[in-house]
């Protein structure tokens, strides 16, 4: 049975899709949109993949370059979380009125003890800091021991990344 058209383009989108993943990891590998395409996107994004993995730069995908590409993407996509950093510096105070990414990680925290511990509250993952979760900020500082300000400094932050981590590992045994 004959290779056809259909058969190709999927196979290229494949390979770039491979690619696309690659390159979150890898800044040197270009972005490129998985469109079916063999272009001049795709040739220039496999000649970087190439040259950054020690093959020869030829921008073809033959044998050795398609196993180095699969090899690649199967170690992004099963590799180990990468930590990610939401708080900005350690004298950065999240507070009443803010909005944004980091509330809505604090009120996801906050959350998770408020479904672990029947007196903790819970509150709406809205990313707006509004009283509700100041509230339950000073409900976790007084817990903790610390002043109740129902602001977030990074030490707040810290224990209650530890008590999330905590109720996590607890969780998972």
């Amino acid at each position: 049975m004959p290779y056809t058209n259909a058969q190709k383009k999927q196979h290229i989108i494949e390979l770039q899709t491979y690619l696309n993943v690659i390159s979150f990891v890898n800044g040197v590998i270009p972005r490129i949109i998985p469109d079916g395409v063999y272009g001049k996107e795709t040739i220039f994004a496999v000649k970087m993949f190439q040259r950054e993995y020690g093959l020869a730069e030829t921008g073809n995908t033959d044998p050795v370059t398609w196993n180095k590409v699969v090899s690649v993407y199967r170690s992004c996509i099963s590799s180990k979380p990468v930590p990610y950093n939401v708080f900005p510096s350690p004298s950065y105070v999240a507070h009443l009125g803010e909005q944004g990414q980091i509330v809505y990680v604090l009120q996801a925290m906050l959350n998770d003890v408020g479904n672990n511990y029947d007196n903790a509250p819970k509150v709406d993952v809205c990313g707006n800091y509004n009283m509700e979760t100041s509230n339950a900020v000073r409900f976790i500082q007084r817990k903790i021991g610390l002043p109740q300000s129902g602001n977030i400094d990074s030490t707040s932050w810290n224990m209650l990344v530890s008590f999330c981590e905590h109720i996590n590992n607890t969780l998972l045994r």
